[in-house]
């Protein structure tokens, strides 16, 4: 079983603990790069365009196709995702369409199927300049979400108060936007829809991100887990549990919003990353990704709940139905949470052997090095890393992680490099 990765631009090494996972459940992985390094992925699978136009990396796989017959084609970026359903129709394989890729990478296309397929979800403008931003505001009423709409990992999203807020986050976000890594990671050539910044309403209820599959006219929800971060002006998504604390008639109720979302999105053959939002007691559709969430949660999925987005992904790029049913806890407890720092750079990070080595620890991923700039909000939103672990109760499972967390030592330079 052969398939091919693609990175339009390479996000350093984070991907290739995805790609190994795949090749664990029999899969031989190709690798195309539009840019990367030469070090990446082994050599005799691993190939780099040296462009991120999408005509050129369209190009390169056509040829490498020819050669090796691949039998689909995946990508774990959000940058990746249009790009992969262009190629991916290109070489004659499942794909998820041009349209609905689209759709499901830009905020504002997103909200907009949302719209015409009735899936509840907030109030939303778009919002080119300032002056429409304060519109947005005077109509939605404060407080107020800003995010952009190809934004990703929380960047230069803000909760906004006031107007006087609005007017310094719409620069914060404005200015960030032109250097966003996940929007300069995107292959060349390709139309993505506006680049801007989108103004939705608050929601101010419990959060969940879900692992989900649209298959035909069936969305199951494989794993449920609670974000239980403490809410700033920021989204740093940094600590989730599992199993979900939600009921059963809860459970139900955001099955329907994600399932009118996908398929609002056009999503009928997907791995799903959903984020569901109650507002008043009901949910409200925040996003649908169209790869597995990061982070840890496809581990955090496996353990809780007995699915695997990973074998969702090979499957799905295949063109094969997943062996997949609904939301069945296991009654295993996890927590995850992003190792978060203050802004500079990195000048070491050490993980104690009874950290690396901790059995209770599922996950753990440095993602920063040496000379890694690190910008916190409102500047941006890097982290260090992920740290994960299970235990018999939320309480345990959490401890844990943080105790862990402690005793990984960080040096940082205070200023940016």
């Amino acid at each position: 079983m052969k398939l091919l990765a693609i990175e339009a631009s390479q996000n350093a090494t984070y991907y290739v603990s995805r790609y190994q996972q795949i090749e664990a459940l029999g899969a031989d992985v190709h690798v195309l790069n539009g840019i990367g390094t030469e070090d990446f992925w082994d050599a005799d699978r691993y190939r780099i365009a040296g462009s991120k136009h999408i005509e050129d990396i369209v190009t390169a796989a056509k040829v490498w196709h020819a050669e090796e017959e691949f039998e689909g084609v995946l990508t774990f970026s959000e940058s990746g995702v249009v790009t992969v359903a262009v190629v991916a129709e290109a070489l004659g394989l499942p794909s998820i369409g041009f349209e609905a890729a689209r759709t499901s990478r830009n905020k504002l296309l997103m909200r907009q199927a949302h719209e015409r397929g009735s899936a509840a979800h907030p109030g939303f403008r778009y919002a080119p300049d300032i002056e429409a931003a304060l519109t947005a505001g005077e109509e939605l009423g404060y407080p107020l979400i800003l995010k952009p709409t190809l934004g990703a990992a929380s960047n230069f999203v803000f909760k906004v108060d006031d107007p006087e807020e609005m007017r310094a986050r719409f620069t914060d976000a404005t200015s960030g936007i032109e250097t966003m890594t996940w929007a300069l990671m995107e292959a060349d050539g390709l139309d993505l829809g506006p680049n801007g910044i989108i103004v939705e309403g608050y929601l101010d209820g419990h959060e969940h991100l879900i692992e989900a599959l649209a298959w035909d006219d069936e969305v199951y929800l494989g794993s449920i887990v609670d974000r239980i971060t403490v809410e700033s002006g920021t989204f740093d998504d940094d600590v989730h549990h599992a199993p979900s604390s939600l009921t059963p008639e809860q459970i139900a109720a955001v099955h329907e919003v994600v399932r009118d979302a996908a398929h609002a999105q056009g999503l009928r053959r997907s791995v799903l990353h959903a984020e569901v939002r109650f507002h008043r007691g009901k949910p409200f559709i925040l996003e649908i990704a169209i790869r597995p969430g990061g982070g840890g949660l496809d581990h955090m999925a496996r353990i809780s709940a007995g699915h695997d987005p990973i074998q969702c992904v090979v499957d799905v790029a295949r063109g094969t139905e997943p062996d997949v049913s609904h939301y069945a806890p296991t009654g295993v407890h996890t927590a995850a949470m992003c190792l978060i720092s203050g802004a500079g750079t990195v000048e070491s990070i050490e993980v104690p052997t009874e950290v690396a080595e901790d059995p209770a620890l599922f996950f753990l991923k440095i993602t920063a090095a040496a000379g890694t700039v690190i910008k916190r909000p409102p500047a941006g939103n890097n982290i260090l890393g992920f740290i994960g672990a299970t235990g018999t109760s939320l309480t345990e499972a959490l401890t844990t992680a943080h105790v862990a967390a402690g005793r990984i030592r960080t040096e940082m330079r205070p200023e940016h490099g």
